[in-house]
């Protein structure tokens, strides 16, 4: 079996674990939605060895990850397990962090609301969300390869599209989430980071 491939994860599977080396606390438990390939995962727990790391995705896509896990994870135990975000059965943490890149610019809205609504019950006090990809900011772009990634989505489904920052940011905040960072990183993406409250549930 061929194993799943991403030309982008290559590129910026460094440059997201040099921030992720910064936030996560030794012997993070770390729950990734929607991890794609898996080259993400194989990647950080080879350069992070305590980090317990669960990958979820949608079930057709797990054998990819399998395949992936069994080449490439060595003595690492990376967790995989099927979630679909539009249900209800969501691993039940907690989890020091929730980790999900490159997946709100496919997700129809009402499924990040969901994710942002699930996440605080996932999340010990003080853990974080940590949201990577390219985002808009009050309906500007930051730069025109991510309108022309948008109008191409766009066209592609009616329900994708470069996600705004405010607009995640502000649902957030309304479920006790508070942005904490919001890092920079190649090719017009970002890392956008979230703290939960004490008193979020």
């Amino acid at each position: 079996m061929s194993l799943p491939f991403s030309e982008a994860c290559e590129r910026n599977k460094q440059p997201i674990l040099e921030a992720l080396d910064r936030l996560l606390p030794t012997g993070a438990r770390v729950l990734e939605v929607g991890a794609g390939t898996g080259q993400h995962a194989v990647h950080f727990t080879r350069q992070r060895q305590d980090l317990r790391w669960l990958s979820t995705d949608l079930p057709e896509r797990l054998a990819g990850l399998a395949a992936r896990f069994e080449a490439e994870a060595g003595s690492r135990e990376i967790g995989l397990r099927a979630l679909d975000v539009a249900s209800d059965d969501w691993p039940e943490g907690p989890f020091d962090a929730v980790f999900t890149a490159n997946t709100l610019h496919i997700m129809a809205w009402p499924l990040t609301e969901r994710l942002l609504s699930r996440v605080p019950q996932l999340l010990i006090p003080q853990g974080l969300l940590i949201l990577y990809g390219p985002f808009q900011d009050r309906g500007v772009h930051s730069a025109e390869s991510n309108r022309q990634f948008d109008r191409h989505l766009r066209a592609r489904d009616p329900a994708m599209g470069v996600r705004d920052a405010a607009e995640i940011a502000a649902l957030a905040e309304a479920r006790g989430l508070r942005a904490v960072a919001d890092l920079a990183l190649p090719a017009n993406n970002r890392l956008l980071v979230f703290r939960k409250s004490e008193l979020a549930d």
